[in-house]
């Protein structure tokens, strides 16, 4: 349990990806609190109520936009540094726990629909 949770510190605490989770947090959230400063500093109402609806969107509990923002931040972490083995590492190794699972799942559920046709 300890060596997995600074395994996942370690992950998270990398100032690459931290930088790459804040360019990614600007492209979809950080563009509409700066448009709603600004439309409530120089008054004008098109930027509050713009502002204001995506931000009221971003609240409800289900949007989708934590983990696009996430995806983009990986994109982004790619594109601006692709030898960061570290990081990068870190990511195909759990997407390859995910993917096995995701077979070996499958593959259980395949067998017990055939036992159930047998």
């Amino acid at each position: 349990m300890k060596r997995r949770l600074k395994k996942i510190l370690a992950f998270f605490a990398n100032p690459r990806l931290l930088l790459c989770l804040g360019l990614a947090w600007i492209i979809t959230n950080g563009w509409s609190y700066i448009l709603l400063g600004l439309g409530v500093l120089l008054d004008v109402a098109w930027m509050r109520a713009v502002a204001s609806a995506y931000l009221a969107f971003l609240w409800i509990p289900l949007t989708p936009e934590k983990i696009l923002t996430v995806m983009i931040a990986i994109f982004l972490l790619r594109c601006f540094f692709p030898k960061d083995e570290k990081t990068l590492g870190i990511l195909r190794d759990m997407f390859g726990k995910i993917k096995a699972k995701a077979k070996k799942t499958k593959k259980e559920t395949e067998q017990k629909q055939n036992d159930k046709t047998e």
